[in-house]
Order: C-alpha cells, then sequence, then structure tokens
C-alpha cells in the first residue's frame, strides 16, 4: 500500500525532504535553547558580567529566531508536498478509472469512486503533511529532550520513566478505541454520497412526486449516522487534552518538589534552579511530543481506511486491454457472433446472452426489438468491447474484436447510448466530441440531419448556446438529436442507435433514418427500438427474447414467422397508428 501510495510523491519528493531537514534543525534550536538558558542562570547566580549576559541572550534570540524560520518554511514546503501529492494521486486515480472496462466500474458505485476522490484523497494528504512534519519532529524532540533531561536533572530525569510509558498507553488506547468509528464512517460517506447524486439526478421526478420531504429525511438519516460514527470517535478522542495535562501536571509537581528538597538539602551542588528551570521545560516538550504523536496516530489511524481504499482503485486491473501486437485499421463495418454468450460477472449465475450466432453485412441496416431485459443493450455492447464475450467470438470487419487496438476498434465504432449524455460546455464543443476537427459548415450538416439545426438556430447564441451539466437545459428530444449529430460527426464504420429516437415523434425519427441512407451508405448501423416503425425499413430486424436471438428477417418475413414480433406490432398498430 505505502509503496503505491509513495508512486504519487513523484516531483514533490523533494520539498518532503528539505520539510525533513527543517524539522531537524527546528528541533536541535529548540533543544538547545533550555540548555543554555539554564546556563546562563546559573553563571548570573554566580555573578558574571553584563556583557555575558548581553553575548548569550543575543545567541538566545538567534537560536530562537532560526527555529521560527526553520518551523515556517517547513509549514510551506510541508504544504506544497502534501497538496501536490494529493493533486497527483487523484489524476493517478482518475486516469486509472479511465482505463475501465464497464465491468471494472460496475464494482464501483460512482458515488463510492467520487468519494474516494475528495474526501478519502483529503485525508490522506492531511496524513502525508502531519507524518512529513509532526511524525518526523516529535520523535526527535521527545529523544533530544529527553537526552538532554538526563543530562541535567540526573537522577530527577527517572520522572519521565512513569509519566511517558502512562501517556503513551493511554493514547494507543485512545487511538484503538476510536479506530472502530472511523471505519465505519467511510462507508457511510458513500453513502451519504449516493443520496446526494441521486436527488440531483433525480430531482424531476422527485418534484413530480412531491417526496422532497422523504428525500430530505433519507437525507438526513444518511448525515446523523455519520455524526454520530464521528461524534463518538471525537469523544474517545478528547481524552487525549486531559490525560497530557495529568502527566504534565504530575511532573511539573514531582520536579517543583524534589528538585526543589534536592537544590536545598545539597545547597545546589547536585542540582541548582537552572537546572530545575530547564528540567521543566524539557518535561514540556516531552509530554507535548507524545500528545502531538498521538494526534499524528489518531489522523493515520482515519486515514488508514481511506489509503486502503485508493490503493483498491490504482491496484484494480483493467479487464480488457490491448493485445501486444494490434490490429490498427478496421477494414468495414460487417459484424459477425459466433457462439457468443455473457456474463456481467464471474459470479453471475445467469448470461446475459445465450448461443448469438449473426452476421451483418457492411453497410446494412439493423434493426433489434425485444421486450424489457431482453439483452438488446448487452448485445451491441459486445461490439466496441465495452464488455468481452465470456464465451464465442465477436468480429468487426473480419477480425475479433479482441486483436484490435481499442482506441482503433472504438473510434470506428459511435454509440448513441438510451441514457443521452450532454457535457458542460457549448453545444459546438459538445458536437466536437464527435469530431474534434469539425468545421462549422460540417456541424450544421451534421445537425441538419439529425433535425436538431432548427432548434439550435432558435436558440439566442446559436452553437454557441452553453449546455448545463447534463444537459438540463435542453429537453429530451433536443438532447437526443444533439447526440445523433455528434455520433454523424464521426462518420463511423459502425452507428448504433440504443433507443436514441425515443423521445422524438415518428416523422422526426423517419428523417433522422432517411439521413443515415444519405449521409452514411457504407456505415453500418445498428437500431434499437420500442417501436417498429423505427426498424420496419431495415435491412434486417433481430428480435431478442431473454437474452436469445427469437427469429431474424425482414419486417414482412417476421409478421409472418414471428410470434413476437407479430403482437408487438399489432399492439402498437391498433387504432391506426403507433403508440407513442
Amino acid at each position: 500500500m505505502l509503496k503505491r501510495l509513495s508512486a504519487s510523491i513523484r516531483e514533490y519528493k523533494a520539498p518532503t525532504i528539505v520539510t525533513v531537514v527543517l524539522i531537524v534543525f527546528e528541533v536541535i534550536f529548540e533543544c538547545i535553547i533550555p540548555f543554555m538558558t539554564a546556563s546562563l542562570v546559573n553563571r548570573v547566580k554566580a555573578g558574571t558580567t553584563t556583557k555575558d549576559i548581553l553575548i548569550t541572550g543575543a545567541i538566545l534570540v538567534l537560536m530562537a529566531v532560526l527555529s521560527l524560520v526553520c518551523g515556517g518554511v517547513a509549514a510551506v514546503t510541508s504544504s506544497k508536498a502534501s497538496t501536490g501529492f494529493a493533486k497527483n494521486l487523484r489524476h493517478d486515480m482518475f486516469s486509472k478509472i479511465q482505463t475501465y472496462s464497464f465491468e471494472n466500474i460496475d464494482k464501483f458505485s460512482s458515488s463510492s469512486l467520487v468519494t474516494r476522490l475528495t474526501t478519502d484523497v483529503s485525508n490522506v494528504q492531511m496524513a502525508y503533511m502531519m507524518i512529513s512534519r509532526i511524525a518526523i519532529r516529535c520523535p526527535l524532540m521527545l529523544t533530544f529532550a529527553i537526552f538532554m533531561a538526563w543530562k541535567m536533572g540526573g537522577s530527577l530525569a527517572a520522572t519521565f520513566v512513569f509519566a511517558v510509558p502512562v501517556m503513551a498507553f493511554g493514547l494507543i488506547l485512545i487511538a484503538k478505541t476510536a479506530m472502530p468509528a472511523f471505519k465505519r464512517v467511510f462507508k457511510k460517506y458513500d453513502k451519504l454520497n449516493e443520496s446526494i447524486e441521486e436527488n440531483v439526478r433525480a430531482m424531476r421526478v422527485v418534484k413530480g412526486f412531491a417526496r422532497e420531504e422523504y428525500e430530505k429525511e433519507k437525507f438526513g438519516n444518511a448525515a446523523e449516522e455519520i455524526c454520530k460514527d464521528f461524534t463518538k470517535a471525537d469523544r474517545i478522542v478528547a481524552f487525549n487534552t486531559p490525560l497530557m495535562q495529568l502527566c504534565l501536571y504530575f511532573n511539573m509537581i514531582f520536579i517543583l518538589i524534589v528538585g526543589s528538597k534536592l537544590t536545598i538539602s545539597s545547597m545546589g551542588t547536585e542540582l541548582n534552579i537552572g537546572q530545575i528551570s530547564a528540567m521543566l521545560t524539557y518535561a514540556m516538550q516531552t509530554l507535548m511530543s507524545l500528545m502531538m504523536l498521538s494526534v499524528v496516530y489518531v489522523m493515520v489511524t482515519i486515514a488508514l481506511e481511506p489509503a486502503k481504499r485508493i490503493c483498491e482503485v490504482l491496484g484494480e486491473e483493467p479487464v480488457i486491454l490491448n493485445p501486444e501486437t494490434p490490429y490498427l485499421e478496421v477494414e468495414d463495418g460487417s459484424i459477425t457472433f459466433e457462439n457468443v454468450s455473457l456474463k456481467y460477472s464471474k459470479k453471475a449465475k445467469k448470461s446475459a446472452l445465450n448461443d448469438i450466432d449473426l452476421h451483418i453485412e457492411s453497410g446494412m441496416t439493423v434493426g433489434i426489438i425485444g421486450g424489457t431485459g431482453s439483452s438488446k443493450s448487452s448485445l451491441v455492447q459486445l461490439i466496441p468491447r465495452l464488455y468481452d464475450a465470456t464465451e464465442g467470438v465477436v468480429k468487426v470487419g473480419g477480425i475479433d474484436v479482441k486483436d484490435y487496438d481499442l482506441n482503433v476498434l472504438r473510434d470506428s465504432v459511435a454509440m448513441v447510448l438510451q441514457k443521452n449524455l450532454l457535457f458542460a460546455g457549448t453545444i459546438k464543443e459538445n458536437l466536437r466530441w464527435g469530431n474534434e476537427n469539425a468545421t462549422d459548415e460540417e456541424i450544421i450538416e451534421a445537425c441538419k440531419l439529425a433535425d436538431a439545426h432548427e432548434f439550435v438556430s432558435s436558440f439566442e447564441d446559436g452553437y454557441d448556446t452553453f449546455i448545463e451539466q447534463g444537459g438540463t437545459n435542453v429537453s429530451g428530444g433536443q438532447k437526443q438529436r444533439l447526440c445523433i449529430a455528434r455520433a454523424l460527426l464521426k462518420k463511423p464504420k459502425i452507428l448504433i442507435l440504443d433507443d436514441s429516437t425515443s423521445a422524438v415523434d415518428t416523422k422526426t425519427d423517419a428523417k433522422i433514418r432517411a439521413a443515415f441512407k444519405s449521409y452514411i451508405p457504407d456505415t453500418t448501423k445498428i437500431i434499437i427500438a420500442q417501436r417498429i416503425s423505427s426498424v420496419q425499413d431495415s435491412d434486417m430486424i433481430i428480435v431478442m427474447d431473454n437474452g436469445h436471438i427469437s427469429d431474424v428477417g425482414t419486417h414482412d418475413e417476421l409478421l409472418k414467422k414471428s410470434e413476437i414480433y407479430r403482437e408487438v406490432y399489432v399492439q402498437q398498430t391498433e387504432g391506426g397508428k403507433d403508440n407513442e
């Protein structure tokens, strides 16, 4: 885990090392100051000169300033190192997610990935900063302070033999007791983010069913669970302060009583006032170091679970990989399924697809129809390798899709998904996802073919109109037509429309399909639809039923031989028109 996380430090190793060096010098200066102060007190008592006092005072001021400078610069370098480390960590996680196949993504919920990229990284960042500063400073300070206290106070330093183990044991016990609560919190953060994400995406549904109060209550319960766990953990951690004060005051009282008695009885020969003063300072430094170590321990405890969750993302290996010597060109849009079966997970008991045998010639228009859950989308997702077939072979252009370079294969396939998605940005920027070098003329032509030009032109800013995140400021039909235009700009070998005209009327649907024939005649067009009218002019229609191909044929052929197709046709044409 440490090796995987440390790989994200990269260019921030230098400020990390500088921080450690500065902290070492800060500790040295802080530990020498009490020693010199005690020496000065003894010399003043013995009757030193004013010059000696001024010189020693100047040295003490200089050392204090140097300690302050070292500490201040260390704070800057550690902040730079920790924020840079967090930036790299987020970049590495995001880049890793981009390599995932759908099967990998299915293992993590989107809310969990958001939590890992935000809250989890922030906790690891904080732990990294504390480790680079406090976790280096405190052990050094503890070691130097105890050494100097022993050197200055001799047997009086035995007080640390009692105080240090008591405090160390108490702090470890506190941190271990709080640890389970911190572990629970981060899993609950996933649920909280999931509640937020789901609510924002489904805001229209929430308002349509007047379920705002229910959503508030659900969110409140998730937030309350996190609050309870954090309160419980913080209540336990709060014992740090009284424990530290107990040990600190015990040491001070012990040093003052025993030290004063020893000084008086020995007439200052075994212990003097300066040494008592230094001992009190070293006692404070020792116990404060222990207390800060406990804070680091708690912070590392909090960050341990997020670190594991981050490493799960970084360590996840993509299921779909490029072959060693991939094909770099797709010859045509022909598609072949040879005895193909698909399971979405190795643990799945039921296959999504079974025994699929199918051949589609390049340039054909193919319709796919079937009931909900008949695996229509599963079938087409195998073509660009969004999933890999569990059994059998899928070929594009006569070549097994597993033998292609992934980018080459996916660049030759355009998909307009069932859930149309537009990104925050202008209409032009969204359309250029299909072809980043598309000219304004090509964009307008694609929009005319997708029957989108008219409504885009009606906007005040036209093609420079800003689309809100998720396309919330355009209608469902407008969103679908923009997504189709985006796919057309790609001029792919294979175009897949996954129920992508469901939000447009039959007249517009027909115009879009006619545009396909004229604009991309050599492209293989696969249309998944619920309406018979959307596929009845296809060269081939595939009827899916429960993960199997039930029948294949033209519209007229299927009316004669396919009971499923005929039943759907009769239901939709009853009354002389489609039920939309």
